[in-house]
């Protein structure tokens, strides 16, 4: 009997040694989740954003570009929506049907509200309470869906004037929205436009990120021309990383109005920090930044020169870009 017990404890030592090597590096969850400042799918993989943003509110006919956009590798979609306070609300239905269209195309879905931007400087721009109340409207749409969703809580929500208010605005909103019962990984972009130039998201996340009750927030900044210089790009994305806090670009351009972008560093810092990005943007844009298309009305086969660079290019989306295990 003796020996049959010792042989028995072995064998169970054995296969629990086995499962615990053969286990993944974080614990598998509902959904999307943050642990040690790194984004985990709900199998407990790693998950590094590699995609683009696509302006759905203002294109709400041009629902085919999510197969596109897959079709040149991206992993990610972030899709631009609205509270109707700004531009026609996006419906719960039309919601369901982005999120349906991802999930065909094996994408991961960002969604943003983005009636919020530059709240404090432009005077049509809402802020995040009435976002979070464009997230209840449309919660059915989401609930059950945490494996393939992140919910961005709303674009650029504070301009400059304001911005000092973006720790407090940020943590009431994901507070109330885990009150409401989301149980998404959320996402919180910076103040000053997105850009945070004055650093006020940099100093303050921790203290954001440890209000979330369910510790499942990401921070977003948008890299346009603060963002000109290699050292200024790996200082900010680093500083970071370096705390163990989760950041992703949610978006950045080849150029811009306010400078000029270094792409190149943006996306090679992002790859060699194991950083998502996410670059504005597909098709669509317009008042003198037409630049940004990356493709030319809405046509995939018509690539533009940052189409072309974002997915082609030395560190493109297309030779970076790793498919969600959930998938």
């Amino acid at each position: 009997m003796k020996n049959r017990l010792t042989a028995l404890g072995t064998t169970l030592l054995i296969a629990l040694a086995s499962l615990l090597l053969g286990m993944p590096q974080a614990t598998a969850a509902s959904g999307f989740h943050v642990q040690d400042g790194r984004l985990y799918d709900a199998n407990g993989n790693e998950f590094v954003m590699r995609g683009v943003n696509h302006p759905h509110a203002w294109y709400p006919n041009q629902l085919g570009s999510l197969d596109d956009i897959k079709s040149q590798g991206a992993n990610t979609v972030r899709v631009v929506l609205s509270s109707g306070d700004q531009w026609n609300r996006t419906e719960a239905s039309e919601v369901s049907d982005i999120v349906s269209r991802c999930k065909q195309n094996r994408l991961i879905c960002v969604l943003e509200v983005h009636d919020t931007t530059g709240y404090g400087d432009d005077s049509g721009a809402v802020d995040l309470q009435r976002a979070v109340e464009y997230w209840k409207s449309v919660q059915s749409a989401l609930d059950g869906q945490e494996k393939y969703v992140v919910i961005n809580l709303g674009n650029e929500p504070f301009g400059n004037d304001r911005a000092s208010e973006w720790t407090v605005g940020t943590k009431q909103a994901i507070r109330d929205m885990r009150s409401a019962g989301f149980d998404h990984t959320l996402m919180a972009d910076a103040p000053n436009w997105g850009q945070d130039w004055a650093n006020i998201m940099r100093n303050n996340a921790a203290e954001v990120l440890a209000a979330d009750p369910a510790s499942n927030t990401i921070f977003s900044v948008h890299m346009y021309g603060v963002y000109e210089s290699a050292s200024k790009i790996r200082d900010y994305l680093s500083s970071f990383t370096e705390r163990g806090l989760p950041i992703v670009i949610g978006e950045f351009g080849h150029k811009h109005s306010d400078g000029d972008p270094n792409e190149d560093a943006i996306m090679s810092t992002a790859q060699s920090l194991g950083v998502g990005y996410l670059g504005w943007s597909w098709s669509g844009n317009s008042g003198g930044v037409g630049y940004l298309d990356m493709v030319e009305n809405f046509n995939a086969d018509n690539l533009t020169q940052w189409g072309e660079r974002i997915f082609n290019g030395t560190d493109g989306i297309a030779a970076t870009a790793e498919e969600a295990t959930v998938y």
